[in-house]
Order: structure tokens, then sequence, then C-alpha cells
């Protein structure tokens, strides 16, 4: 994307953001919307044995999940600018059907399908340990009232006038919400989109006929912009609603608001700062030689 692209789409975000917040604003001048927000306050309560607080294991599923979706982010963009790449890998172990030809394909092509590969383990043990522990309760909707919640969680939001919660405890109900889209619909989609792209979908055959390519490589665009979307409104809101509470929470495993979660963060930030320069070319092609031919 050019750089006046960049600029003008840009300035759009920056004068829609502008009129949303002057629209809910006006919205709680009046006085049915200003009911509605004090009948639904924006958080929806829990079972009586949901777990309270934020586990560890937790913190380092959610810095592991950060980390692999960062790389799957940043390779599916450098895929769908459709540049050359600088080598092809081509399987010479672990192939399914070996008697086939194998298909080669772009260098981060490879590196994209190893993290899909490890961010998919990392959300399978998630999956486990939510239910396990009970965990699921805080982003699993319980209740219809989990919908004008979150309405009136997302208009205190845009009105700049935060809905008052306590994370800790209970998520409020647009965050619910959220996650759960997150968690049991777009990375589903993401999963299914990508093995229906990978060399590993059979190429012909009912499989091959009732899931056309066309269609997952659509699917798997917009559920990689709609992540993109919610790692910016979710690091923007971290920061935006007490940070270090937020971040004591997330990565401490605690309620306070000492520098602890805060150091912690930084610290996970230079591991994926390191982690991105080091996703070169002449890094990844000798470990990608290990499990296949790389040219180029």
């Amino acid at each position: 994307m050019k750089r006046k692209q960049i600029a003008g789409w840009s300035a759009v975000a920056l004068i829609s953001l502008t009129v949303i917040i002057l629209i809910a604003q006006w919205m709680r001048t009046i006085p049915e919307v200003a009911i509605f927000i004090s009948n639904y306050r924006g958080t929806t309560p829990l079972p009586a044995d949901a777990p309270v607080g934020i586990p560890a294991w937790l913190g380092w599923q959610h810095f592991l999940n950060f980390f692999f979706l960062l790389f799957v982010i940043r390779t599916g963009w450098i895929i769908r600018s459709k540049k050359r790449p600088p080598a092809f890998w081509t399987p010479t172990r672990f192939r399914l059907n070996k008697d086939k030809p194998a298909k080669r394909m772009g260098l981060y092509h490879w590196f994209h399908i190893q993290m899909d590969f490890l961010w998919v383990l990392n959300g399978v043990v998630f999956i486990v340990m939510i239910f396990v522990t009970g965990q699921w309760m805080r982003i699993v909707p319980t209740s219809w009232d989990v919908f004008p919640n979150a309405a009136s969680a997302a208009l205190q939001y845009a009105s700049l006038r935060w809905p008052m919660e306590n994370a800790w405890v209970n998520y409020n109900s647009l965050q619910v919400l959220a996650y759960f889209v997150t968690v049991f619909i777009a990375a589903p989609i993401a999963i299914k989109t990508g093995l229906r792209l990978s060399p590993i979908w059979p190429q012909e055959g009912w499989m091959h006929r009732i899931f056309p390519e066309a269609l997952a490589r659509r699917l798997h665009v917009i559920v990689l912009f709609y992540f993109f979307i919610f790692i910016v409104a979710h690091v923007t809101l971290v920061f935006t609603t007490g940070a270090l509470r937020n971040l004591n929470m997330m990565f401490a495993a605690n309620d306070g608001t000492s520098w602890l979660g805060a150091g912690m963060f930084g610290l996970s930030v230079v591991v994926m700062v390191v982690g991105w320069f080091l996703m070169r070319p002449s890094i990844l092609k000798p470990i990608a030689s290990f499990s296949g031919k790389v040219q180029g």
C-alpha cells in the first residue's frame, strides 16, 4: 500500500472516529437513551460457580497467542501482497501422499503454515484449560441480557465515558461477545479456511467441490482483517482504561496496580520485536531446509 493511500485511509478513519464519538455523546443526551443505560449498565451477572480472577496460565496463553498471531498476520499480509518470495520450499519429509509430486510454496507461505500450526496448538490447550477450570463462563454468554448490555457498553465506550467494570471478576458484555466471537467463531473460520488453502487439502473429490478455493480465500482475508481490528481495539482499551491494573491482570495474574505486569508486558514486547527482526530469509532458509528443499 502506497504512502498516499495509507494517509488517505488514516484520514478517513480519524474522521469516522470523530463522527462516531460526537453521535454517541449526542445520543447520551436523549432521555430514553439515558434510561436504557441506567437499566443496562453494561455487565451481565456470571453463574454462581464462575471462577474469580485470571490465573497465571492464562497470561502465558495470552502472550503465546499474541506472539504467534503477530507472525500469522504479518506473513499473511506478505502473501497477500503477491510479491515474489525470496525462496521456495518443497517438502521432502512428512508428505501425506508420496505418489504425487510435491508442491512447492514460497518461504513466507511455509513460515505462515508453521505459525498457524503453533497458534492452533496453543488454541487447543487454551480451549481445554478454560473448560477444565471453568474460565469458559467468563467468555461465553449465559444470558440474553448480554446483547442490550453490550449495546450499552459500546455506546459508553464510543462517548468516551467508560462503563464501570471489574474485569478481574467479570468482563463487560461487549468484551464477552468480542472474546466469544474471536475464540469460537473467527478462530475456527481461520483454521478451516487455512486448511482449505494449504497443500494438504485434497485437490479433487467432494471436499474440493463443496468448499471452493475462492470462497475460502475471501473468508480467510476477512478473518485476517478481523483479527487486526480486534488487536488494535484490544490494545487501545487496555492502555486507556487503567493500563497498570489491566497489565497486571493479563501478565502478572493479580488485581493490583504495581509495575510488575507492565514490566512483564515490556519483556514480551522485546521478545516479539526480536522475533520480528529475526523473520528474514537468511534465518528462515536453514530452518526450512530441515523438512524440505529450499531453492532461491
